[in-house]
């Protein structure tokens, strides 16, 4: 008799324990901490600009090897063919500035921003969150820019 009522108690309290309506977790879509503040949206908007960012970095350090690479090879055609190349090589002489640029522009921001700053001054934090954005949006806009306009650069056949 005891060997059944042990299965049967477990069974009820599985069955209680999925039939259980309290809502804990409606409105939940699992993604973390969602924004509850201006500066909490501000530092959402930060990290992800940053996470972009950042997921492009090992690209944008092979597409600027890539990019060298071709200048490289055009540098060691006869003189006339390196000639007809030229405003080409200009082209990707002027993309090696942009990525090397985009990538400054990463590594000055992330040693630059500060998370905590002003944490105990809202009004110094939003203006400080706000201004991070900005410069987040740009490093993203200029990492993202140049890789672009390498992938055209680099798909020029001749």
């Amino acid at each position: 008799m005891k060997l059944y009522i042990l299965p049967a108690i477990l069974v009820l309290l599985i069955a209680a324990a999925c039939n259980n309506d309290d809502n804990k977790h409606a409105g939940h879509n699992g993604s973390g901490k969602e924004p509850q503040t201006l500066a909490d949206s501000l530092m959402k908007d930060i990290d992800d600009g940053h996470i972009v960012g950042m997921s492009k970095m090992g690209k944008l350090h092979n597409t600027k090897k890539e990019v060298q690479r071709i200048i490289d090879s055009i540098g060691k055609l006869p003189a006339k063919a390196q000639a007809a190349v030229a405003p080409y090589v200009d082209q990707l002489k002027e993309n090696i500035k942009e990525l090397e640029y985009a990538d400054f522009a990463m590594e000055k921001w992330m040693t630059e921003f500060e998370m905590d700053s002003a944490i105990d001054n809202l009004e110094q934090r939003i203006k400080y969150l706000t201004d991070e954005k900005m410069k987040v949006g740009k490093m993203k806009e200029a990492i993202l820019t140049s890789m672009q306009k390498a992938d055209s650069l680099l798909k020029v056949r001749f």
